[in-house]
C-alpha cells in the first residue's frame, strides 16, 4: 500500500497531472495533421483535461481557504487539515482534532461518517 498523503496536496497533484496530459494528449493530436478530424479531437480532448484542471485547482482553492490551519505537533510547521484526519503537509504525521480519536492508529476512513466507522473500529464484524 502505498503511503498516504496530506489531502490537499493529492488534490493539486491531480490537477498538475491533468496539465501534463492535456499537453500530451494535444501533442499526440499534431501526429495526425493529415486527419483533420482526428487532429481536431485531439486537440478538443487535450484542451478539455486542462479546463478541468483549472476547475479542479479552482475547487480545491475554495478548500483550502475554508480549511482548519493547525501547527503540527511533530515538525512545528503550520499544515491545513481537511476532514477528521489527515497528514501533515511536511512530515506526514497523522493529524486529528477529534478527541475520540486520539492514540488510535490513522486510517482514512475516520472520514466517512462518525457514528459507524468509529463503532466499527470498536466492534470489527467477523
Amino acid at each position: 500500500m502505498k503511503p498516504y498523503k496530506n489531502k490537499i496536496n493529492r488534490i493539486r497533484s491531480f490537477a498538475l497531472a491533468l496539465i501534463f496530459a492535456g499537453v500530451v494528449i494535444m501533442y499526440i493530436g499534431i501526429f495526425f495533421r493529415k486527419y483533420e478530424i482526428v487532429m481536431l479531437i485531439f486537440m478538443f480532448l487535450g484542451v478539455l483535461a486542462i479546463l478541468g484542471s483549472t476547475v479542479v485547482y479552482a475547487w480545491i482553492g475554495s478548500l483550502s481557504t475554508r480549511a482548519v490551519q493547525i501547527v503540527c505537533p511533530s515538525c512545528g510547521k503550520h499544515t491545513k487539515m481537511l476532514g477528521r484526519v489527515d497528514m501533515c503537509g511536511h512530515c506526514r504525521e497523522p493529524l486529528t482534532l477529534d478527541p475520540t480519536l486520539e492514540g488510535k492508529e490513522f486510517d482514512v476512513s475516520y472520514n466517512r461518517t462518525k457514528s459507524t466507522t468509529v463503532a466499527e473500529k470498536e466492534n470489527p464484524k467477523e
